[in-house]
This record gives structure tokens, sequence and C-alpha cells, in this order.
């Protein structure tokens, strides 16, 4: 499990944009928002932080990974 704290993300919106993009990269990916902490978890993903991130960017959302 992977997350990431993704400031811009403020709607419904926001969310699907990100999980269709991180869905690009894995399908079998599940993905979880969380607007209130600005927050985007992912689990069951093979892929790694930087292409997750790359999907995100592309989408129009600045990622980084959470300590």
């Amino acid at each position: 499990m992977t997350k990431f704290n993704v400031p811009e993300m403020s709607c419904g919106h926001c969310t699907a944009t990100i999980t269709r993009a991180i869905g690009t990269v894995d399908a079998s990916a599940k993905v979880e928002c969380d607007l209130a902490s600005h927050t985007v978890t992912v689990a069951g993903s093979s892929a790694r932080d930087p292409a997750l991130i790359a999907a995100m960017k592309a989408a129009g959302y600045a990622a980084t990974p959470t300590l």
C-alpha cells in the first residue's frame, strides 16, 4: 500500500480523474481518495511510485509520497 499527498485534490471530479489516471498504469489497483486529508492510497498495485506519480501529474495533479 502506498499513500500520496495530493494538495490540489478538492472534489469528486478530482478523485475520479486521479482514479482513472492510476487505472491506466495498473487496472487492478485499488484507489481510495480522502478529500479531507488530500491523500490518495493505492493498494494492490504492482506499479512503482514514480509511475503512479507520473500518471497523476499527467492528469494535472502533483503528488508526493507520504512518509
